[in-house]
């Protein structure tokens, strides 16, 4: 197709008028649609019926009784699983309820407050703290942040992950700045894979920074979510870690909320013994333990059968993104107001359209009755200087409602960028 920027100013008229026509047929539908969040689908959930089913016995490995209290850092069994996830031994894991979210916001919480390294250490006793935050990225990394009162530095993000040139400018001589976000696999929302290299330096980042506190959030939501087997690789963190000698700086966080059931898995955090320790003694003072019934359906269901449930999962998942590209390339490919990623895994494609058209986009999708994620929520404070990217989540969407869906966005793009072009905007 010609791209619009070359159509003279009679056609992109036309193309407007058209466009507009056909948005005002599907407004009088009265549509309901929502790409907003990437929530697993009925059929996602349906998967994990087995765990409802009541245990045989309800002693864990270790002879706990895993309906009473106690076994705060998680039964064996979860530990074990969590391990299997983040690639550790399973003494280097904490297992927690279902939200990896509430491990994050303590442990960054405590390195504020207390201090993970049981010295005098705490982010809050220097100059106010600072975190890189690689963007586009994690709407629910920045907003820990915010609530913390700690402020966000964007990092562009690569192919390869985060710019780690830019990283290691920012983080060389500022010791305000105490550490970075990392969806290191199937990132949210681009779905890219971080590097061997980007991987390594940042195991090394500790080690180089100023900040004698910097800390790696490594948030592997994805470990596990390919489309294609065997799974696609990713570098050790930890045991490149282990040989940087920067284990105490490294927090990796995983759950089970997109294997199993969304609002009822088990959440992970791993690191070395200071980490876990400062961890312990902030949610000691919470609770007397975890549902520890949940670890140990969830760790009997998914023992040695991870990567076959997986896969069960992506013959749901994968026809759902590759109609997203399809759609995508059919009305957009070759118009040069559009570029798109396409994972092999996650939950998530990133759209960036014509600078300045994003948040015109998602206005244009809402008047209609298409839900889009806000533009400019995948920067930190909501601020997409560029204005052009768009996270789409197709997962929770069902039948033709998709197809239905992606229809709508890629006219409300296509219109937003006509009228960008003819000036209108």
């Amino acid at each position: 197709m010609t791209p619009l920027a070359d159509r003279s100013p009679e056609e992109l008229a036309d193309i407007e008028a058209t466009l507009q026509r056909d948005l005002d047929l599907q407004r009088a539908n009265r549509l309901s649609l929502d790409l907003t969040r990437g929530k697993p689908g009925p059929d996602q959930l349906a998967l994990s019926a087995a765990i409802d089913e009541p245990p045989d016995s309800y002693l864990a490995a270790d002879g706990t009784d895993a309906r009473n209290y106690g076994a705060l850092r998680g039964l064996p069994e979860a530990r074990a699983l969590g391990a299997e996830l983040l690639g550790v031994e399973p003494d280097r894991v904490f297992a927690a309820g279902n939200s990896s979210l509430f491990l994050m916001f303590q442990v960054v919480e405590t390195a504020l407050r207390r201090g993970l390294w049981a010295d005098e250490r705490r982010w809050s006793s220097s100059d106010p703290p600072r975190m890189l935050a690689p963007a586009p990225g994690y709407d629910r990394h920045f907003t820990v942040c915010e609530k913390l009162g700690i402020d966000m530095l964007a990092v562009p993000m690569l192919d390869s992950g985060p710019d780690m040139d830019a990283v290691h400018e920012l983080t060389r001589e500022d010791p305000s700045v105490k550490g970075i976000w990392c969806v290191p696999k199937y990132s949210n929302p681009t779905g890219c894979i971080y590097s061997d290299a980007t991987v390594a330096a940042l195991a090394e980042l500790p080690e180089r920074a100023a900040a004698d506190d910097f800390v790696v959030l490594w948030d592997n939501a994805y470990a596990v979510h390919d489309f294609e087997f065997p799974s696609a690789p990713l570098a050790n963190l930890y045991q490149l870690a282990l040989a940087a000698g920067t284990e105490d700086h490294v927090a990796l966080f995983a759950s089970t909320s997109k294997i199993t059931y969304a609002n009822g898995g088990l959440a992970f955090c791993a690191g070395s013994d200071a980490l876990l320790g400062a961890l312990q003694r902030t949610l000691e003072v919470m609770m007397i333990g975890p549902d520890k019934v949940s670890q140990l359906r969830h760790a009997r269901f998914l023992a040695g059968r991870i990567e076959e449930h997986m896969a069960r999962h992506a013959e749901l998942l994968k026809p759902k993104f590759e109609l997203v590209d399809r759609i995508l390339e059919q009305e957009l490919g070759g118009l040069g107001i559009a570029a798109w990623t396409k994972p092999k895994g996650g939950y998530f494609v990133s759209l960036d359209v014509l600078p300045g058209a994003a948040a015109r986009v998602v206005a244009l999708a809402r008047d209609v009755g298409l839900k889009l994620t806000p533009a400019g929520a995948t920067f930190p404070y909501g601020r997409d200087r560029d204005d052009r990217n768009i996270r789409i989540a197709p997962t929770f969407t069902v039948g033709d409602d998709l197809q239905t869906a992606m229809g709508v966005l890629t006219r409300c793009v296509q219109l937003a960028c006509v009228q960008q072009l003819r000036g209108k905007a």
